[in-house]
């Protein structure tokens, strides 16, 4: 454990910062999943809601530097174009 002061609060806030990536990259993965889970359930409209919440979560993690941009952006891709084959 830290000794000086500023060393005694970094650590701590950096525990607290851990913890809330921690929440949101998992929130990230959930919503990815379910709209890997209502494609396969063959529902277009759910899917198409999940998708933008997807994309939002996505998006908002590739702005906090949780994940590479370029990551966020080829997620979007794939789970778009799986969508636009099941309603071709």
């Amino acid at each position: 454990m830290p000794n000086i002061k500023s060393a005694i609060k970094r650590v701590k806030t950096s525990d607290e910062h851990r913890a809330h990536n921690a929440t949101v990259k998992s929130s990230m993965r959930t919503a990815v999943k379910n709209v890997e889970a209502t494609l396969a359930s063959n529902d277009a409209t759910a899917a198409k809601e999940a998708l933008l919440t997807a994309a939002k979560k996505l998006d908002k993690a590739a702005s906090k530097g949780l994940i590479h941009k370029n990551a966020a952006a080829r997620k979007k891709s794939r789970l778009t174009k799986q969508l636009n084959s099941l309603n071709a």
